[in-house]
């Protein structure tokens, strides 16, 4: 897990001028607080402290490195110093957030918790007394609630490489007794191990405490207060909510929760989540190891070794909620597979003192706009290169696959010599033909992608026999590189999400071949 700032000359600079030319800051205090419940004002970033000049010069270079961001907001104190979006999302539609659902999900179990519905030191299998549970022994029946928030139940569950064994519960026909049913590998409480399969057992688990779904207890005793009223949370083949990813909230919204934790789970003078829970969550419960490199809270990431104190919601993909005390700032980001931290790191040229506003800069103020407005537009095309005689032999046929782990069943490329091609595609599970334009000349071409949702496409021939798709899900995160060489009646495909560690390659046929 990289940290949400890199460790730069300039950052330590900052950092020394926070910690040793001022006394120690903290959120505004809670009597002084203010509350985004009905939306967050937004205002000059010189008002906050900000420089409007420096954040105008960040977008540019963040656009500038094709860094795949969706979006960007930055709060302090209380307010939007920046809330962006990057092209192709235009942040009309809530977005996905991997598994910063997490740190959502273990909050609800502490509000839970805080209402006497579980004990977090309850033994998991308790919630489960209908069910048959294999390989249980006394390992698995000392399971707490509390091991699961924090990555140490002990079960055998391997997150690291692509984290395999969610990938097997996904595959199962019931999520919740494929991990209940998981082998024991380390006694609870010695060892992380991040598990997703865990964090849906809290889902579960908080389904049967609350007696309604997770997405409901959450509505009403989180998300309600909050004021965020658009969500979207799939749920899994027995109507559980996803308690490991796949939470859909706008970033603004999503801004509202690390909020609320800087604010010691305060909103509006109510107590939403117990001071105590989000002190223990945001500093290190449990070592991760050299693999994941930070430390980890109960749901939160806790940057270890940095010179400003910070912790974080963390997803796959650039979903990000960092949180920063001693700045009092909140920085959200989503994206299709970029490192947060190095937009971040751009952007902290802009900060100054939390306590002292900047002079107001109109000039600053105006290139930032035009930084802005820059961000909604798409690149400029570039020209088409002439098609090799392949395209000219293979547009138009249908290529079958056997089973395969991306579903497809059948593709079909047309090319008539415009600067876009399209692609057509069925698939094993039934769901619709998608058919969408791909941009031959470097800009997306956006067509409806999964359940409808806009995705973008753009092609290159890479050499004479194969042809490359990067497919970017946009609010789905996923942002899949295909490349398709054909040989003969023949196709090899080649699949890669950037967002994953490896690829998947299958072959296809034409049809007739």
């Amino acid at each position: 897990m990289v940290s949400f700032l890199g460790k730069s000359p300039r950052l330590h600079a900052i950092a020394v001028f926070v910690i040793t030319m001022m006394a120690p800051v903290t959120a505004l205090s809670d009597e002084t607080a203010l509350w985004p419940t009905d939306g967050w004002e937004t205002v000059a970033p010189e008002a906050l402290g900000l420089d409007s000049g420096k954040l105008a010069d960040a977008l540019t270079e963040i656009r500038r490195r094709k860094l795949n961001i969706h979006s960007l907001a930055l709060v302090r104190h209380g307010k939007f110093g920046l809330n962006v979006a990057f092209y192709p999302y235009d942040g009309t539609r809530p977005h996905n957030l991997a598994s910063v659902t997490k740190s959502v999900m273990t909050t609800l179990i502490a509000i839970a918790a805080d209402q006497g519905k579980l004990d977090l030191d309850q033994p998991a299998l308790s919630f489960f007394p209908g069910r048959s549970i294999a390989n249980r022994d006394a390992r698995k029946e000392g399971i707490t609630v509390r091991h699961l928030t924090g990555m140490s139940s002990g079960l055998r569950c391997i997150g690291e490489n692509d984290e395999p064994t969610l990938h097997e519960m996904n595959a199962s026909p019931d999520w919740v007794q494929f991990t209940l049913d998981l082998p024991m590998a380390a006694e609870p409480g010695t060892v992380f191990s991040y598990c997703s399969p865990g964090m849906h057992l809290l889902s579960a688990i908080l389904q049967e405490a609350a007696g309604m779904t997770t997405l409901d207890f959450a509505r009403e005793n989180l998300f309600g207060p909050l004021g965020i009223r658009e969500v979207m949370w799939p749920a899994d083949p027995q109507g559980v909510n996803h308690g490991w990813g796949d939470l859909f909230l706008y970033p603004e919204d999503a801004a509202k929760v690390g909020y609320l934790w800087m604010h010691g789970g305060e909103w509006e003078g109510r107590q939403i989540v117990s001071r105590k829970w989000v002190e223990e969550s945001s500093h290190a419960q449990i070592r991760t190891g050299p693999y994941w490199g930070d430390d980890y809270g109960y749901g939160w990431w806790i940057m270890t070794g940095e010179d400003i104190p910070q912790y974080a919601a963390s997803g796959r993909g650039g979903q990000r909620i960092g949180v920063f005390p001693a700045l009092d700032i909140v920085v959200v980001t989503t994206g299709g597979g970029f490192e947060p931290g190095e937009a971040t790191d751009l952007l902290a040229t802009a900060f100054t003192s939390p306590e002292q506003p900047l002079p107001p800069d109109p000039e600053g103020e105006a290139k930032l706009k035009a930084a802005i407005d820059a961000l909604a537009v798409p690149p400029e095309p570039t020209p088409v290169e002439p098609l090799p005689p392949v395209a000219t032999e293979v547009s138009g046929r249908v290529y079958r696959f056997p089973s395969n782990p991306l579903g497809l069943a059948s593709m079909r490329l047309d090319f008539n010599g415009s600067a876009e091609a399209r692609l057509v595609r069925t698939f094993h599970d039934g769901q619709p033909q998608r058919d969408g334009a791909v941009g031959l000349d470097g800009v997306l071409r956006m067509s409806p992608g999964e359940d409808g949702i806009p995705a973008g496409m753009r092609g290159r021939w890479i050499d004479g026999a194969t042809f490359q798709v990067e497919y970017d899900a946009v609010t789905y995160i996923d942002a899949i590189d295909l490349r398709a060489r054909f040989a003969g009646d023949e196709v090899t495909v080649y699949a890669k999400d950037r967002t994953y560690a490896t690829g998947v390659n299958f072959v296809g046929k034409a049809d007739g071949g």
